[in-house]
């Protein structure tokens, strides 16, 4: 499988993820949503809680995906976003420089530099308060 038949095939996955959400059944009674009809990408029956209120497990798209991933495709898919992303393992993995030493002290000169140094506070230091 190449990567345009895996860029549809994920779409076809995401359009059903969308439509199990958009017509589940919601029992009010029992405060549960439940899918309507089956959905095979899913691996979701007519019948199956989909949604429930104590000790249960929704169905994760991320997890749906990696059970259908090709043996050979890395690139098939991404972190989920609750373990951070792509984002945050590029922070936590790619190694970052340090800064050099006199170019972290000039910069440190220059934020004191800035700093206002003997003036008169605006208002006496009570801020923009406006009692009388």
């Amino acid at each position: 499988m190449n990567f345009i038949e895996w860029q549809a095939f994920v779409t076809n996955v995401k359009l059903q993820w969308r439509l199990l959400w958009w017509n589940r059944f919601d029992d009010k009674e029992i405060a549960e949503g439940i899918s309507d009809k089956d959905y095979s990408l899913l691996f979701v029956e007519k019948g199956t809680v989909i949604l429930a209120t104590r000790d249960f497990k929704m169905p994760d798209l991320h997890e749906i995906l990696e059970q259908h991933k090709p043996a050979e495709a890395f690139y098939a898919v991404s972190p989920p976003p609750s373990v951070g992303g792509w984002r945050k393992f590029a922070k936590e993995s790619v190694v970052q420089q340090k800064p050099r030493g006199q170019k972290r002290a000039s910069s440190l000169e220059a934020l004191e530099m800035r700093k206002p140094c003997g003036q008169q506070r605006k208002k006496g230091g009570r801020g923009w308060l406006h009692n009388f």
